[in-house]
């Protein structure tokens, strides 16, 4: 290493100014010679509030002492995370989606107050991976991401369970189609030890969407949390970043709209989560990249769905993993002609390469299809517009091979209500559940639906109920879901001015979100509509409430 691969840190370690900045160091364990070595800093969203983070130090460690054999100098510091699955269903989750844009902030201030030189981001869950990201993208030096990876399926009964089951009892017991003591056996079974949530939810959707875009290694998105193998990425991620430092270049540089474009077809094909949407969006805003909710549906039409996961389907990631994982998805896509093989990736080599050595071999398993065979012929995620929603609202068409519904509203100002319908009878077949107030500044922080859309699901209404909102749902949520509804009803969007009874269609085919209300009656109603007080008037969710952009750019806050 020259004096140029530390050309952050020596404004930090150099001369005689700098002599208490070194003293301090020194108590870290730094020596003379390690001034002139640059200085990663390891951010690890380590924490033992969630299954999904609670390991995440342990694989800290493993690249810390690679990087020192490097000659590179680890300092490792602590993002956090709010964990969906525990926030989810009360206040806690308003913190969620406002946890990814603290964790971006923390790695910036970070990694410039410390004058670091490069970055390995560690997380673990749906937030701490985007937000890991954005913060690396956003301070434009080398970085490399890891994934802590996926936990084990639980099993009751001789049969897989995981969180998502758990929510879907509480439906399933409310409705008297379980006992108190099946209820509490999947309570007890769905989360056996680390790892993030098994199916293709937000985590899992994530990761792989990351490595799509070449900011890990490869493998790192498939390979279980529990495993041999993951301490072998820990290495490969720090020969990459030691690679990328000694080259000087950023991980920012490996972006382009090719690499996006890569992303979000392999989020199609996985059946992935629509939080996908959200995050990508604000990557490619950090990065400086154009990219629009309206380029989503060209990936959608033209992407086959060609993993049968959960929530939809039948299998988690370490089942993925058994049959070859990400790796083989991506292999089947490039040998097609859908991806961009020509994208750099963080070990030096370019997707193509990365994937040369992948065996395609899809007998004797039912978990990854062929093209010309797939679970469903186009991807998981669909935009919607027309008069409830001019900026976009997704839908969720994972597990359904269509969504035309046509109903009443039933409308609702927040999740509570709705739930507390849904699991007491008050909502039937053929009903719209319309929840507002519950976006990214009216919430404030656009909490996800998973308990409404569980229950639902539990009570057996999952194909005969839609639910709409201008809040957002788990990876976990499947049925006629429709999310990120923009403008959302507390900037005066249409999703607040429809009433009780009046017909709302939702049609995957023409891509519509309408409401049978003339615009002329909207915008009479427009004119006597006020905002709703959120209650918080001080605080990190008022702050939020003040700076998010709109669900339909991604809701960021930068």
């Amino acid at each position: 290493m020259s004096e140029t691969h530390n050309r952050n840190s020596r404004k930090m370690t150099e001369g005689l100014s700098r002599t208490a900045n070194r003293a301090m160091l020194r108590g870290v364990g730094f020596r003379d010679e390690d001034f002139l070595k640059p200085i990663v800093g390891i951010a690890s969203a380590a924490s033992d509030v969630s299954p999904c983070n609670i390991h995440l130090d342990e694989l800290a460690a493993v690249a810390r002492k690679r990087l020192r054999e490097l000659d590179i100098m680890p300092l490792t510091f602590h993002t956090f995370v709010v964990t969906d699955g525990m926030a989810m269903g009360h206040e806690g989750m308003k913190a969620s989606l406002v946890s990814r844009e603290t964790m971006a902030d923390v790695i910036e201030l970070d990694a410039r107050g410390h004058a670091m030189d490069a970055l390995l981001g560690i997380g673990g869950c749906d937030k701490t991976i985007p937000g890991t990201v954005m913060g690396m993208i956003r301070m434009d030096i080398p970085g490399v991401f890891v994934y802590g990876g996926t936990i084990a399926a639980g099993n009751h009964d001789g049969r897989p369970v995981d969180i998502v089951s758990a929510f879907e009892a509480v439906g399933a017991f409310s409705a008297g189609k379980i006992s108190e003591q099946e209820r509490h056996a999947v309570e007890c079974a769905a989360c056996p030890g680390a790892g993030a949530c098994g199916g293709m939810y937000t985590a899992n959707t994530m990761a792989s969407a990351v490595e799509a875009l070449g900011l890990s290694v490869p493998g790192c998105a498939s390979v279980p949390a529990i495993h041999p193998d993951r301490d072998q990425l820990l290495i490969d991620s720090a020969d990459a970043l030691e690679r990328l430092v000694r080259e000087g270049r950023s991980l920012k540089s490996l972006l382009s709209r090719e690499s996006f474009e890569n992303a979000i077809r392999v989020v199609m094909a996985l059946g992935g989560s629509t939080n996908a949407v959200l995050h990508l969006l604000c990557m490619a805003h950090e990065a400086g990249i154009a990219l629009s909710i309206d380029d989503f549906n060209a990936f959608s039409d033209t992407t086959p769905i060609i993993c049968d996961m959960k929530p939809a389907g039948r299998y988690v990631m370490e089942d993925l993993y058994r049959v070859g994982g990400l790796s083989v998805v991506m292999k089947i896509l490039l040998d097609a002609g859908m991806l961009h093989g020509d994208c750099p990736t963080v070990n030096g080599k370019t997707l193509a390469q990365n994937l040369e050595g992948v065996n395609v071999s899809l007998e004797g398993q039912d978990i990854i299809f062929p093209l010309n065979d797939p679970v469903k012929k186009t991807g998981p995620i669909v935009i919607l517009k027309g008069n409830l929603a001019r900026e976009g609202a997704v839908l969720k068409t994972c597990g359904l091979s269509e969504v035309v519904h046509t109903g009443p509203a039933r409308i609702f100002e927040n999740e509570e209500s709705a739930l507390d319908a849904i699991l007491n009878g008050g909502v039937k077949a053929g009903d719209v559940v319309v929840i507002r107030y519950e976006g990214p500044k009216g919430g404030p922080g656009m909490r996800e639906m998973l308990s409404p859309t569980s229950a639902i699901a539990g009570v057996g209404l999952l194909h005969d109920v839609a639910l709409i909102t201008d809040g957002r749902f788990s990876g976990g949520s499947h049925g006629m879901v429709v999310g990120h509804v923009a403008p959302e009803a507390q900037v005066g969007g249409p999703i607040a001015l429809i009433r009780e009874g009046e017909i709302v269609t939702i049609d995957s085919h023409k891509k519509l979100l309408e409401v049978d209300v003339p615009e002329a009656e909207l915008e009479k109603r427009r004119e006597s509509w006020k905002p709703r007080d959120t209650g918080y008037h001080s605080g990190v969710l008022y702050k939020f409430a003040q700076l998010v952009s709109s669900a339909g750019l991604g809701a960021y806050t930068s």
